[in-house]
């Protein structure tokens, strides 16, 4: 499989802390799929790692709270016939999945005022649009 796979900066998913189970695979596959074990699980002890930095780690142990199972999140494939494109298209859902947990929280909205002019302006254009629809009327058939 291509390279290290980065979650952000210089922080990568290290083989050694990532565990493989597969079994047979749903789906199309013909002759073949009764002898292959296509589909691919991936596991990863987030609570135990030694690859994230420990505010990462805190942070993706909240985020991923229900997906979690003693501290180790799951991963599925079984998209692909192969099982090599499984364990790749896991490998990338891992990397997804932790880059957005251990993610920073957005900075806070600060309340801003709406200008003056802006305020009148729509109000303008009401009063306009409101006289528009009034002349409308069929007052005098």
């Amino acid at each position: 499989m291509p390279g290290p796979y980065v979650i952000r900066g210089s922080v990568v998913l290290p083989e050694a802390e990532l565990a493989w189970r597969f079994s047979r695979s749903s789906g199309p596959g013909g002759q073949h799929v009764n002898t292959s074990d296509s589909r691919v699980e991936l596991l990863f002890d987030v609570a135990a790692t030694k690859a994230l930095p420990d505010v990462w780690k805190e942070r993706a142990l909240e985020r991923l709270a229900s997906r979690l199972v003693d501290g180790v999140v799951t991963v599925r494939a079984s998209e692909h016939r192969s099982q090599f494109r499984n364990r790749e298209m896991a490998l990338v859902r891992l990397a997804a999945l932790l880059a957005e947990a251990t993610a920073p929280p957005p900075k806070a909205r600060r309340a801003t005022k709406i200008p003056r002019g802006i305020n009148e302006r729509r109000l303008r254009e009401k009063k306009a649009r409101a006289e528009t629809k009034r002349g409308r009327t069929g007052r005098d058939w």
